[in-house]
Formats: structure tokens, C-alpha cells, sequence
């Protein structure tokens, strides 16, 4: 079922974002299906009722993560998710992105729209202070969103997450609230 604008927490041009929901569970497998192509040997978002269900409750019901889709306004179709893990709250404020595009969007500049305000709602409602990206270092079009949401470019970390049977060489790409204040 399409959502409503005046269910985004924040709206773009041509996106919203939104919390995931366990009722997102039918169209977000459906679409994770018909992108394995696009997505992998990068990432492996759930593709069956059972493992949306597991990926869900994590986003719903740990406070170190939170998840958000980002959603076409026109349709409510979801274009891709981002997820924010491993919140860390006192003295550091941060947290680690994960993300991707659905078949049907990619390419088309949603992503970065819904970055840019996932980022902008992180650093506002979730005061947050540092957000980071890790990317397998072939894996040009994160790196290349990434970069064009202002993120830098800090580090690089051999071995960092297993993947698809491996332990994977990430690069760390970071931004932080004074990026942003520095923009406007």
C-alpha cells in the first residue's frame, strides 16, 4: 500500500523518508528480488517474508539501529533503505550507514535525495553527531554516493566485515554535523 507524504518524517523534491514497518515486508522482498543483479556481491538485503521479518525487528526494536525507506512521492513505491547501526550515544554520537537502491530507482538520483535527508534527520531530530559509510573499495556507485552527499573519504580497514563467505577490505567514508553547518 503507497504511504502518504504525511507519513514522511522528511521530504525532498522527489523522495520522503520513512521508519520500515513489519507491513512493509511484501513490496521491500518483492523489490529486494528483482534487484539481486544490482546488489550483489555487495550487499544482501532480505528477499523472504521470514528474513524481512528478522531485518525488521532489528530496525524496530533494537535502539542501536534504526530504519528508513526511501520512497517515490508520487507512488509511495520504495526505492531504496537506509539504516543507520550500531548508535552510540554520551560522548561519541554516531552511527554506521548501510544502504541500498531497488532496481527500479537506481540511477536515477533517489538515493542520494533520501541520503541527504536521512543525514539531515540524523543530525537534527536524532542529534547525532558523526555518521560513517563502510564500502568495499570496488563498489563504485556507494563510493560515488557517498561522495556526492559530502561524505569523506578517512580510512581503510582490511578484513572489516564478512561478506558473502569472506572478510571483506572496507574504506570508512565519514561526515559530522560541522560538515553540514559548514554547507549551509
Amino acid at each position: 500500500m503507497p504511504h502518504t507524504s504525511s507519513r514522511f518524517l522528511a521530504e525532498g523534491p522527489r523522495v520522503g523518508i520513512r521508519h520500515i514497518t513489519y507491513e512493509d515486508g511484501a513490496e521491500f522482498t518483492a523489490r529486494a528480488r528483482e534487484s539481486k543483479e544490482l546488489h550483489q556481491p555487495w550487499l544482501f538485503p532480505p528477499d523472504s517474508a521470514s528474513a524481512f521479518a528478522t531485518f525488521a525487528q532489528r530496525l524496530i526494536e533494537d535502539p542501536t539501529k534504526v530504519g528508513f525507506l526511501v520512497c517515490e512521492k508520487d507512488s509511495g513505491a520504495i526505492a531504496g533503505y537506509i539504516n543507520i547501526n550500531n548508535i552510540v550515544e554520551g560522548a561519541f554520537l554516531s552511527g554506521a550507514l548501510g544502504y541500498g537502491a531497488f532496481a527500479h530507482a537506481a540511477g536515477r538520483g533517489l538515493m542520494r535525495e533520501g541520503l541527504g535527508l536521512v543525514v539531515r534527520y540524523a543530525f537534527g531530530g536524532m542529534r547525532l553527531h558523526r555518521l560513517e559509510i563502510n564500502v568495499q573499495p570496488a563498489n563504485a556507485a556507494s563510493i560515488g554516493l557517498a561522495r556526492s552527499c559530502g561524505f569523506r573519504l578517512e580510512g581503510y580497514s582490511p578484513d572489516m566485515l564478512y561478506i558473502d563467505g569472506a572478510w571483506r577490505d572496507h574504506e570508512r567514508w565519514a561526515i559530522t554535523a560541522e560538515m553540514i553547518r559548514k554547507t549551509k
